[in-house]
């Protein structure tokens, strides 16, 4: 509150002013990078990355095809084409053997290389971000990092997002932190974040009056959201033991019984947010189906929700090229996201631990 109250003691309300550049210290620093842009949201951060990176119509660009549907729309917007890679089950992030396979094939058969990757850190779990980069780097080919639900993870004990030549972060009302809606776009290039902020703020050249030489965009954050944002730095590593102290409380009350796996970390390399705890439910071992678990919840008042439907089965982007293993449809038909909100007490957790149990005992 003093920072919002501060905007408007000072009457400074527009997208600019002290809470922007202030949560823009803020972030750059704990993300482990030099410089950034808080924008008004993650899906304009990843545009405005693929703008920087020259993507174009007939381009191609690489993503994670499980996912939401943010990280590849803007493909989209630029008439570029979108290359969904499959899963690898260690992460459930983009399998990196099949992003090399892809990159390979691309260049038979486009007879050039994709202009960028973008790379998902899912559900807060880093991304083998030593591979990932390992193989950008032999293509040449930059990487952004979808970190949107990944602030506060780290990977090898660097806070991802601070990999490839851009990260982005989304800061929308379920996210682990929020400004009710927003983004940024961070990177160790300066000059790639002042163009940024150039275009996201409707590209008005330096001139006496109104002139523009490209197209910009209306994507600043204002001061005053900015300001809450701030605030929410604050407390950020509290919120990040938070989720993980109840990923902590699910995984210790559900791990042993039959048909109940959870996303955990592969290893010492990864530190995740757990931004939402998230289990796979096998209908055969545990007795009951992802459907049947949902449903009694949702009877009790309890919101829980399917993993993301991936972006090759999407209506939308089916006839864009992909590379399957099938993975990523598996942990669809079987995943769960439990709810796992930093306000959550002790006796929600319990709440929803007791539904899920008598609904595994039922059998």
């Amino acid at each position: 509150m003093k920072y919002i109250q501060k905007a408007f003691n000072q009457n400074w309300i527009a997208p600019l002013g002290p809470n922007v550049d202030g949560f823009e210290r803020s972030l750059a620093s704990y993300c482990g990078v030099n410089h950034a842009a808080v924008l008004s949201s993650g899906s304009a951060a990843i545009h405005l990355a693929l703008i920087l990176l020259g993507v174009g119509n007939e381009d191609e660009v690489i993503a994670s095809s499980f996912t939401f549907s943010a990280t590849v729309n803007p493909i989209v917007y630029l008439g570029a084409t979108p290359v969904l890679v499959d899963s690898e089950p260690g992460t459930w992030n983009m399998d990196t053997g099949m992003l090399e396979a892809a990159i390979r094939d691309r260049l038979t058969k486009k007879g050039k290389k994709p202009k960028a990757i973008i790379m998902v850190h899912l559900y807060g779990m880093p991304a083998k971000m030593d591979e990932v980069m390992a193989i950008a780097d032999k293509y040449e080919i930059p990487v952004i990092e979808d970190a949107a639900e990944a602030l506060g993870s780290r990977y090898n004990n660097e806070p991802v997002g601070s990999f490839g030549k851009m990260a982005v972060l989304s800061f929308n009302g379920n996210k682990i932190i929020t400004t009710s809606g927003g983004g940024a776009l961070i990177s160790d290039d300066r000059e790639l974040i002042e163009k940024a902020r150039f275009l996201a703020t409707q590209a008005r050249d330096k001139a006496p009056h109104y002139q523009h030489s490209q197209i910009g965009y209306n994507y600043r954050m204002s001061n005053v959201l900015a300001g809450i944002g701030r605030g929410q730095m604050e407390v950020i590593d509290q919120r990040v033991r938070k989720r993980r102290d109840n990923y902590k409380f699910y995984y210790e009350n559900l791990k042993d019984y039959p048909g109940i796996k959870f996303l955990v970390e592969p290893g010492n390399k990864y530190f995740s947010n757990y931004w939402l705890t998230t289990i796979l439910i096998d209908p055969k071992e545990a007795g009951t189906s992802r459907e049947e678990i949902q449903a009694e919840l949702e009877k009790n008042n309890i919101e829980s929700r399917p993993l993301w439907k991936p972006m090759h089965l999407q209506p939308v982007f089916e006839s864009c090229p992909a590379y399957l293993n099938g993975i990523s449809e598996d942990l669809f038909i079987h995943g769960l996201c439990l709810p796992s909100g930093t306000n959550m007490s002790d006796e929600d957790l319990n709440h929803v631990l007791s539904v899920i149990e008598n609904k595994l005992l039922e059998k």
